[in-house]
């Protein structure tokens, strides 16, 4: 009697072939469940080193921020016409008064054209040509400004309509923006320069196909000359400069905003005044206490984020990602000592507490209002108090060590680096052996397999025997 092989594990013989290797591999896999279980752990504390050196480096912000003359000079400017002269300060400006008069804006040229039926009516082809420069008047004469080439545009007749017309001025970067004005009588053509003041007028001369450029018929009826006889196009508004005094100082400025008149201020005019407007400069102590109060809540943050990366909670019987982590536990207790301690960068302030920035129990620093209005109000002892270095002394305020400390923490040979990169490191290794590992199971689960599905096989067929014999033994004794 021949007797068959079994084809699926386990069948005939009844041995769990699969939950056999299952769990053998169970505890094959037990290394690299205690991989896994350690790269969750150096996850956690790269994790946690990120925002550490993130607040840190808010903090470093911060400090910098302090020991910038910038941010000791803010100022704000206040107008007592706003809509007519307005002004801002990058903060080099000393506070003071200004008694700005406008007697005339500085303004762009503006031409129109006669009216066509249409934006589609055809103007006619050929070419304008247009020139940037400064009208003289009386009589009138146009000097094309030096260094400035003139625009040739060609209109063919595919674009030869007064919208196409248009779009092709606007194309050129000509120094000049073109519009259609529509209304009851038809449409015109408006043309403006892009730049205000005396020497961006323009002039538009035309080299019109129909034989005949100056006058009003084709293209023509797109020129513009002054000094003509008769010029097709309309001037609506000359180009001319801003007339102002600041201080009955006379300004003459091609634009309406004066950048460079005084230092480190702008002033921005819009209408013409009847009357001085006063733009008054004056210190802006509300953003010096702003600097300050956000160098305290940086440093606030950051200490909440050492705290919960390096304690220990007692209920959920859980550490931080950086508990008992020796960087940062020292990191943590150099930043309280400190911020705690003296400096002799000034006399008159020595600690934050001083100012206003009061250290607490659990190392963050409280504001004190009134402390710090009056500390304000001494501004060069307390622009001393952060700003002052002297070359890494013990004379150097409080920004500059902070900032100082910080770069050195956080360095390509910090602590914080370093250790950064060392998890990092960890982390790879973790990976790679796991990644070995994954390789090894996989052939040993394979040969596990195999062993198990011959022995599966081979009792099968003794099963098969043992029946045979069994049939054969009971025919004998009958």
């Amino acid at each position: 009697m021949e007797i068959g092989t079994l084809s699926s594990a386990g069948l005939g013989s009844g041995l769990d072939v699969s939950g056999i290797v299952t769990q053998l591999m169970a505890l094959e896999r037990r290394p690299i469940d205690l991989l896994a279980a350690n790269k969750s752990k150096v996850d956690a504390q790269i994790s946690g080193l990120g925002k550490l050196q993130s607040a840190l480096s808010a903090v470093r912000d911060a400090a910098s921020k302090l020991t910038s003359g910038s941010a000791w000079s803010p100022t704000t400017v206040t107008s007592t016409d706003q809509a007519a002269v307005s002004g801002i300060s990058t903060g080099s400006t000393p506070p003071g008064n200004y008694a700005v008069e406008v007697r005339r804006l500085a303004s762009a040229q503006s031409l129109t054209s006669a009216t066509v039926p249409g934006p589609t009516h055809v103007m006619g082809a050929g070419s304008l040509n247009i020139e940037i420069g400064q009208w003289i008047s009386n009589p009138p004469d146009f000097t094309p400004n030096a260094g400035v080439s003139s625009v040739s545009i060609a209109i063919t007749e595919e674009d030869n309509t007064l919208e196409k017309i248009r779009d092709r001025i606007n194309e050129s970067d000509a120094g000049v923006t073109a519009s259609i004005v529509n209304d009851s009588t038809g449409a015109r053509l408006a043309l403006r320069s892009i730049e205000t003041g005396e020497t961006n007028g323009f002039r538009i001369t035309v080299d019109d196909a129909d034989g005949n450029g100056t006058d009003a018929a084709g293209l023509s009826r797109l020129a513009y000359d002054a000094n003509a006889a008769s010029s097709p196009m309309t001037r609506t508004q000359s180009a001319a400069n801003a007339d102002i005094s600041i201080n009955n100082i006379p300004i003459n400025s091609a634009s309406n905003t004066l950048t460079d008149v005084l230092d480190g201020l702008t002033v921005r005019v819009s209408r013409v005044t009847t009357a001085p407007v006063e733009l008054s400069v004056n210190r802006d102590n509300e953003s010096i206490k702003k600097s300050i109060t956000g160098f305290a809540d940086a440093y606030n943050s950051m200490m909440r984020v050492m705290r919960e990366q390096t304690a220990y909670n007692d209920t959920s019987k859980t550490g931080g990602a950086l508990q008992g982590d020796r960087m940062a536990v020292n990191l943590m207790n150099k930043l309280r000592t400190m911020v705690g301690g003296s400096s002799g960068a000034n006399t008159s302030f020595t600690r934050l507490a001083d100012i206003g920035l009061e250290p607490q129990r659990d190392g963050t620093l409280t504001v004190n209002a009134t402390k710090l209005d009056s500390a304000v109000g001494r501004l060069e002892d307390l622009k001393a108090f952060f700003n002052r270095d002297e070359e890494g002394t013990a004379s150097d305020g409080f920004g500059t060590m902070l900032r100082q400390f910080a770069d050195l923490q956080l360095g390509s040979d910090g602590p914080v680096t370093t250790r950064t990169e060392s998890a990092q490191a960890q982390l790879t290794s973790i990976k790679s052996r796991t990644a070995s590992l994954e390789d090894r199971m996989t052939q040993k689960e394979k040969s596990l397999r195999a062993q198990y599905t011959r022995l599966d096989t081979s009792m099968a067929s003794l099963t098969g025997l043992q029946s045979y014999i069994s049939q054969q033994v009971a025919q004998w004794n009958k």
